[in-house]
């Protein structure tokens, strides 16, 4: 079998389903009915969705070159994935769109049978072979700078090679994946510092410049362990990693209920049972793949620092004083490798949306023993649809035709729009919802197409009427 062979079986699964669906969407002039921002996994399997569903007057964008979307060759340092390698991913229920389809056509069963983790090179491969096969309509460098209401509908400002552009849309993705609606998560005592002594680990790194330098890296999770190995393997002379817990977490609680149930109920479980899910999954932490500690902890000049929180850091003489809980010490560069945050500050292109956004802290019964400024108080309070909610009713309607499909949709609808094992159930999920408020929305117009519908199924020569009706009394 070949990817050729592959491909024509996904066309034939897809004409067994009737899929896409014919496009049915009233046309508006001018007007795109779905843009996705974010051509990453989640972007394609919410785009591809609509595909399906006959919402065919829709594309994503990403300011990635073609081939470069998502975290895989850019910022993820990872050797492989932690995934289990038979999830099935982005495929939306279609097997022939699975990763072990993918790779079987290639290198067959037994080569499967023999892989273990899936190289994250080789993940990113296949989201391409993904798009290429589905022929998804998505335009790269083109980059979301500007979004707001307009007349009902919204108004995109995008920027291009070709320049800056407006487009008007009935609804917008935000596919923006594991950054959410914001970036990467800073210690306090690093946002002060000349950026030649640090960088966050989903930065663009020039880990070569690092050889033979002293380098810190801040976090217990799979990000910092695989900068921190990434830094020595390029050279450098000694990594530290300052861990503010006396443990490294070795238990993903998450997995211990992971299920259908979780993936379809979460969502919709009482407010109270979402944040004491997460909380509680937030603060036992999630553990570093083990093979990410190995690789890291392989080598003689790895150096890990246990209850050793980060205090504060300065310049001095060309170097960085860091300041812990366990006392000072020099270093020449430090990687936070402390995760994301997911609130809108630095996103200029969401300023308009963003002050009516209502988050989980704005609402009343906002836990008092949660802090506000953490990542549960900060998540937007997302409706069924993952569209955003106002904070004060009738301040930014437009809010209601912006759909959160990122890592910030987890506290509200569960880890189903930006990791791998639930994101087909996210897909679908938003793509119902969207082509449901769009039938509603069109509904005259849907039912003045029901009355011009005149495509006979009978050409009247299927039948005779009968002269009479029957005697009142049938004859003995």
């Amino acid at each position: 079998m070949s990817l050729d062979d592959l491909k024509s079986r996904l066309a034939e699964d897809l004409r067994f389903l009737n899929l896409p669906a014919a496009s049915w969407v009233p046309p508006r002039d001018g007007v795109v009915d779905v843009l996705v921002v974010g051509a990453g996994m989640c972007g394609l399997a919410a785009l591809a969705n609509l595909q399906f569903l006959g919402i065919t007057n829709s594309f994503a964008i990403d300011a990635a070159p073609m081939g470069l979307e998502g975290p895989w060759d850019t910022f993820a340092r990872m050797e492989t994935l932690r995934s289990p390698k038979t999830l099935t991913g982005p495929a939306l229920g279609l097997p022939a769109l699975t990763f072990q389809a993918w790779f079987m056509a290639q290198w067959g069963p037994k080569e499967w049978e023999n892989l273990d983790k899936i190289p994250k090179g080789q993940w990113m491969e296949y989201l391409r072979w993904y798009r290429d096969a589905l022929e998804l309509p998505i335009r790269n460098e083109t980059r979301l700078t500007g979004l707001k209401g307009d007349d009902g509908g919204l108004l995109v400002t995008l920027k291009s090679p070709e320049g800056m552009e407006q487009v008007r849309a009935r609804r917008v993705v935000l596919a923006t994946g594991r950054s959410g609606l914001g970036g990467g998560a800073v210690p306090a005592a690093l946002e002060e510092l000349d950026r030649r002594y640090w960088a966050h680990s989903a930065d663009d790194i020039d880990f070569s410049a690092l050889k033979g330098r002293c380098v810190t890296v801040i976090g217990a999770g799979a990000s910092a362990f695989d900068n921190a190995a990434t830094a020595l393997e390029k050279g450098a002379a000694r990594v530290d990693m300052l861990i503010r817990r006396e443990t490294i977490p070795a238990i993903n609680k998450l997995t211990g209920i992971a299920s259908p149930g979780t993936e379809y109920g979460l969502g919709h479980v009482p407010d109270d049972w979402k944040l004491r899910i997460h909380h509680y999954a937030a603060d036992q932490q999630v553990p570093p793949p083990a093979h990410s500690v190995r690789r890291f902890t392989r080598h003689p000049n790895a150096f890990l620092h246990l209850g050793c929180a980060l205090t504060g850091a300065e310049e001095k003489n060309g170097q960085l004083r860091v300041k812990t809980a366990r006392g000072d010490f020099v270093s020449d560069f430090v990687i936070a490798g402390t995760g994301f945050r997911n609130d809108f500050a630095g996103r200029g292109d969401l300023n308009e949306i963003a002050p009516h956004v209502l988050s989980w802290k704005d609402r009343a019964d906002f836990p008092a023993h949660l802090s506000k400024d953490g990542p549960l108080g900060s998540s937007p309070y997302l409706a069924p649809d993952f569209t955003f909610l106002e904070k004060t009713p009738g301040t930014c309607p437009a809010l209601s035709l912006i759909h959160c499909f990122n890592d910030a949709a987890m506290l509200s609808h569960g880890k189903v729009s930006g990791d791998i094992p639930a994101v087909s159930v996210g897909a679908k999920r938003l793509g119902r919802a969207i082509a449901a408020a769009f039938f509603s929305e069109d509904i005259e117009t849907q039912f003045e197409r029901l009355k011009a519908y005149d495509t006979p199924e009978l050409a009247g020569d299927e039948y005779v009427p009968a002269p009479c009706l029957p005697p009142l009394e049938p004859k003995a």
